[in-house]
């Protein structure tokens, strides 16, 4: 990677988090300065005007501490998509976001459902996904530190709490896991050592025979040049 694409790395590590959690403070506050009512752009199941909340829905909160709420997990997990998996970072927010709100429509209970909790669900579930199925240890180590910090969120993908859009939180986390699988060859992955041509012939003899790692280093001490 040239110094670059670095810079621009960088930048969209935080400009698109950035933009995003600014978008829907500064849409929420046309909302209520100007009196608008923008719930019922959210989804509403199995109703073909409920099918544009599949785009808008991400947008949208009910109010103050609902946005609050979602504000930092939301800039957290972007930050790190984007820091980890930049390569695949854009298609997992659209394309997920985009099957995440078109699932909540298809199964979700008669009401407007609304908030970026859905893509939040989408991307715990991929980041963390993401860690375990690359067996990558600075991967892994992001999943631990994400299952600590939100860990408790996988509670409200059941209907534990009256008024919350728990089936679209269940959308977010399906969809987060069936992205960490398709992308699981995309970015970072493991690394296997491959020996180079002299490393692998230390390992044997001229007869063939496998050469343990304490008898070599032997041999090397009566090598004299």
């Amino acid at each position: 990677m040239n110094k670059q694409n670095e810079i621009d790395t960088t930048k969209s590590i935080f400009l698109i988090p950035t933009i995003y959690v600014v978008g829907i403070w500064v849409l929420y506050f046309v909302e209520i300065k100007f009196g608008f009512n923008f719930n019922k752009f959210g989804v509403y199941p199995r109703d073909l005007l409920g099918l544009r909340g599949v785009v808008f829905t991400h947008f949208i909160h009910s109010d103050t501490n609902h946005l609050f709420n979602n504000s930092i997990p939301l800039f957290v997990l972007l930050a790190s998509l984007y820091s980890f998996y930049n390569q695949v970072a854009l298609k997992v927010l659209i394309y997920g976001g985009l099957c995440t709100g078109l699932l909540t429509w298809c199964i979700a209970r008669e009401s407007y459902h609304i908030g970026a909790s859905g893509i939040i669900y989408l991307l715990f579930s991929f980041v963390f996904f993401s860690g375990i199925i690359r067996k990558h240890y600075r991967l892994v180590a992001l999943s631990l530190i994400i299952i600590f910090l939100y860990g408790s969120m996988i509670w409200y993908v059941l209907p534990i709490k009256e008024g919350m859009s728990w089936e679209g939180h269940l959308s977010g986390f399906i969809m987060g896991l069936i992205l960490a699988f398709i992308y699981k060859n995309k970015g970072i992955v493991k690394e296997e050592h491959q020996f180079t041509a002299t490393e692998f012939d230390l390992m044997f003899d001229s007869d063939g025979n496998f050469i343990p790692p304490e008898i070599e280093e032997k041999l090397d001490d009566k090598i004299i040049d």
